[in-house]
């Protein structure tokens, strides 16, 4: 009879040495692998994707300092519940015990008040900190409780680690071991983990269970027949997640509303977290949008910021405008094509040296080696704007910014040719 204790869980690393991948942090020459052997760690935060072993590498790290241990989870823990984990770390401190971890998973799913109220905790000693989270902490991390921790990063495992996962389950795991199944292919059992080693066992689990009730070996076929027939449509940790939200951009990129709020209402269905749809709609607005409409801009930064304020579900409906507002709107990448084309230069060129005239002069030797000399004050000529060089000689002309075709940035194209004549000629 199958055990109702999920494989991921039942093949959790009980030592270091049987922690998979993020060698990078662990591995012999790490420096968290000195600070865990030495037993004197830092409060961190560990930042990757979803399935990649920070919830076992907090655990690990208790069990090798010998701590106790906390866990609290972001979705559903409150200021309450923090309150109270820092009274118990308070009475272990009064009773000379061992500093406790205390370990917050998705912390970035906490507000500001629930980090602030961790910030005491975690500058008078009471706990090491330990947080997990799938977002870019300098977004979510609060900068007091952030400079306060190192950030790690960990990575996607690697096609190897994967299959040593999958080979390490079918010949170790209590349950598993018994079934003697052979594995043929492991292209699809990779491919729908997405990187995810939890979701790989899961997948596994339960192909395995189907293998067994049909007495047939793992290939890529019968993984995808199983899968299409138990998994869910849209998940937000998985290959889904990444397709849905490329579905999403392009739509409105492509200037289609319909699609566009068609893949929004994908994602808010599937439980994709808000803020990360409102952070990819800023990106968007620059990248695909720029300066045809300098509005866009501005209103998907106050749809990130109201989406943070408001909360869910009437997030959706500031989401849904937003989009909506983008998607119709005229398009341009042409700042996007100029600072890649600029760091494209600046990699060819190197450092060429700022031009003298347009140096800072702020003492009198600089001035005496001409810095700043002959530079022309744009406000003192007709129209604020006078020709002159700003660029290094070896560039000079050079032309990285191409405005778009659109009604916005053929005035620019205008203004331009009106100042710069045959040097700027658009």
């Amino acid at each position: 009879m199958a055990t109702r204790i999920p494989l991921a869980e039942r093949l959790r690393p009980h030592q270091l040495k049987d922690y998979v991948g993020q060698q990078h942090i662990v591995g012999p020459d790490a420096v968290l692998y000195h600070a865990i052997q030495q037993k004197n760690i830092p409060s961190m935060i560990l930042w990757g994707p979803p399935g990649v072993g920070k919830t076992s590498l907090a655990l690990l790290i208790a069990k090798e300092l010998d701590r106790p241990f906390f866990a609290l989870s972001a979705i559903q823990a409150g200021v309450k519940d923090i309150r109270e984990v820092i009274d118990k770390a308070e009475r272990l401190m009064n009773f000379n015990q061992d500093q406790p971890i205390l370990f917050i998973d998705e912390i970035h799913r906490f507000s500001k008040s629930q980090q602030d109220s961790l910030l005491g905790a975690v500058e008078r000693g009471l706990v090491t900190l330990i947080g997990a989270t799938t977002e870019n902490p300098s977004f979510e991390v609060i900068s007091a409780l952030l400079s306060r921790c190192q950030v790690y990063v960990l990575e996607h495992l690697s096609e190897a680690d994967l299959i040593g996962l999958v080979q390490k389950a079918l010949h170790e795991d209590e349950y598993l071991q018994k079934q003697a199944i052979a594995v043929e292919e492991y292209e699809a059992l990779l491919r729908l983990s997405g990187g995810d080693a939890r979701k790989l066992l899961n997948v596994l689990e339960l192909v395995v269970n189907a293998a067994v009730l049909h007495k047939e070996s793992i290939s890529n076929a019968f993984v995808l027949k199983q899968v299409q027939q138990n998994m869910a449509i849209y998940d937000k940790a998985g290959e889904q997640h990444y397709d849905i939200i490329s579905a999403f951009i392009k739509s409105i990129r492509g200037s289609d509303p319909n699609a566009a709020v068609y893949w929004l209402a994908r994602m808010i269905e599937g439980g994709e977290d808000p803020s990360f749809i409102a952070r990819r709609l800023l990106i968007l607005a620059s990248e695909d949008i720029g300066n045809a409409n300098p509005n866009a801009l501005l209103l998907a930064n106050n749809c990130f910021q109201a989406v943070n304020v408001i909360g869910w579900p009437e997030s959706r409906i500031i989401l849904s405008q937003t989009v909506i507002y983008l998607a119709t709107s005229v398009k341009s990448n042409a700042s996007y094509e100029a600072i890649n084309k600029a760091q494209a230069l600046v990699k060819q060129t190197g450092d060429l040296s700022v031009p003298l005239h347009i140096r800072n002069a702020p003492t009198k030797l600089m001035k005496e080696l001409n810095y700043g000399a002959e530079y022309k004050y744009a406000h003192a000529y007709p129209g604020n704007f006078v020709l002159q060089e700003f660029l290094p000689k070896e560039v000079s002309g050079v032309k990285l910014y191409e405005p778009g075709q659109n009604p916005q940035e053929e005035k620019v194209r205008q203004s331009l040719r009106d100042k710069w004549k045959e040097k700027y000629r658009y």
